[in-house]
């Protein structure tokens, strides 16, 4: 049985009920996700494959898991796609995209192999293409077909990895994350007329500044709202008033010159200013949205229970637009035929400690908009008992938000709370949460921020409530998602 067939088999004998899962996000059936890869559209269907080690719940030798949709919502499980068994893959099959072809559903991923030289290990990244059918893929005989040997000199061949692909009008463009040899994070571009033969073309952008981490991985590179955008995710990062993680997930926005092939950036900022999000890719949408999906997890934060035979899930897919300079993010629509249960309270006065009938549950899209009052603060609290609760709590005076998970139940020191200051406060402040048992995506006055974080409180801790120092007005509209 090669490793391919391992990996199937080892899910079929092993996988968790799908009742211990969440409803509406992506997880792994066993074992342990990172990254999403191969966010695309092929025969009409969408793809979505991840960095999947399936024998255990911590990061291991990378295979790609697969799901697919119809609609960003409801995903069917699909067999691993790749495995490690070649030997410019021995190490592990690590991210990377996926294209709709004449030949069929290419992916293209870096492929890590381990050498000796003088008694010296060295690891090596390369670019590697697979093609498939939607359900099962094959390699290229002539694989690898992007090499460290083809960037300019001085620039690592260890931290080389991430390709996205793309098509234009004069061929094949793909992206791939690295760094120099001096640790200058940087984004590469090669091109291809046949997806075989590849060149190398240009650094397309670079961390001018020297604070944007150490490397960026997992680079995407689009056009949107008539601005281009290059989406990283920098790693080792100190903290700043825009940054917070570690490891962060940005977004670049600014103009690229065809030409010399070079994407000059005006802005940075932030895609999450929650406590999980990383490596975010992007895919067109066949409507022509462009729609995001993430990791639901910092690599430092990992508060799965011990127990739990499933780590990590991926964010609700979210689509993308620029509005005034700036891009916004929100749910996909597709999230809203799934709404049932509606409850709605216009005009609600809220003071001191309160819950309102029908305003509970884990599985749930709520929007809560606060249009007055006199107040300082206000707390919505929700996967709570009289034990646990993760809150979000808005502080007026300051313009603050912050996300605390300290009494969700975690039994790991890690980070339980972030501030955030508001970026464009309004007269009134709308938040829209979506639960999903394990997880809050919260957007903020319609996507201008988001803030997402995994807690893993028992699920019979289901009620709502909210706490108001003063008088808040407020309109509250909550659904339930139900899904078959």
């Amino acid at each position: 049985m090669d490793k391919l067939e391992m990996a199937n088999e080892y899910i079929r004998a092993n996988h968790v009920t799908k009742e211990n899962l969440p409803i509406f996000h992506v997880t792994p059936l066993c074992g342990w996700m990172n990254d999403p890869n191969g966010f695309s559209v092929y025969q009409g269907k969408i793809h979505l494959f991840y960095q999947h080690h399936p024998y255990s719940e911590v990061w291991g030798p990378m295979h790609w898991g697969h799901c697919v949709t119809e609609d960003f919502i409801k995903w069917e499980a699909m067999p691993i796609a790749l495995a490690p068994d070649r030997i410019y893959d021995a190490a592990g099959c690590f991210s990377g995209s996926g294209i709709e072809t004449k030949e069929g559903h290419l992916l293209v991923y870096t492929g890590v192999m381990k050498e000796e030289h003088d008694g010296v290990e060295k690891e090596y990244q390369n670019q590697c293409i697979a093609i498939g059918n939607g359900v099962s893929y094959t390699k290229e005989k002539q694989n690898p077909v992007v090499t460290g040997d083809m960037l300019p000199k001085h620039f690592s061949r260890e931290h080389f990895r991430d390709p996205k692909i793309w098509e234009e009008s004069d061929g094949y463009y793909m992206v791939v994350g690295n760094k120099t040899e001096d640790g200058v994070p940087q984004v590469v571009l090669f091109h291809s007329n046949d997806l075989r033969e590849w060149q190398y073309v240009s650094v397309l952008a670079k961390d001018r500044e020297g604070i944007l981490g150490t490397m960026w991985e997992c680079p995407d590179f689009f056009s949107l709202g008539g601005k281009y955008v290059l989406i990283t995710s920098p790693q080792d990062m100190c903290a700043t008033e825009e940054f917070h993680n570690g490891n962060n997930a940005a977004y670049f926005l600014g103009e690229y010159d065809r030409n010399k092939h070079e994407f000059e950036y005006q802005e940075v900022y932030s895609l999450d200013d929650g406590l999980d999000f990383y490596a975010p890719q992007t895919m067109l949408a066949p409507d022509g949205r462009r729609i995001m999906i993430a990791w639901m997890q910092s690599w430092d934060s990992n508060i799965r229970p011990s127990g739990q035979k499933w780590s990590s899930m991926m964010t609700l897919p979210r689509e993308l637009r620029i509005e005034n300079g700036k891009l916004l993010q929100s749910p996909v629509r597709e999230l809203d035929k799934y709404h049932s249960n509606p409850v709605c309270y216009e005009n609600k006065e809220i003071s001191g400690t309160c819950q309102l009938p029908e305003i509970s549950g884990r599985v749930l899209d709520m929007t809560v908009e606060i249009i007055g009052g006199d107040y300082k603060e206000f707390t919505i609290c929700f996967a709570q008992n009289e034990r646990f609760h993760t809150g979000l709590t808005y502080s007026k005076e300051k313009n603050m938000l912050e996300i605390d998970r300290t009494y969700s139940g975690m039994v790991r020191d890690t980070i339980a709370s972030r501030k955030v200051k508001v970026k464009n406060p309004k007269e009134t402040l709308k938040i829209r949460l979506i639960l999903d048992k394990y997880s809050a995506e919260i957007f903020v006055n319609n996507g201008e921020q988001v803030l997402s974080t995994t807690f893993y409180t028992p699920l019979e801790a289901e009620a709502i409530s909210f706490e108001c120092d003063g008088t808040a007005l407020t309109t509250i509209q909550k659904y339930t998602i139900s899904i078959d």
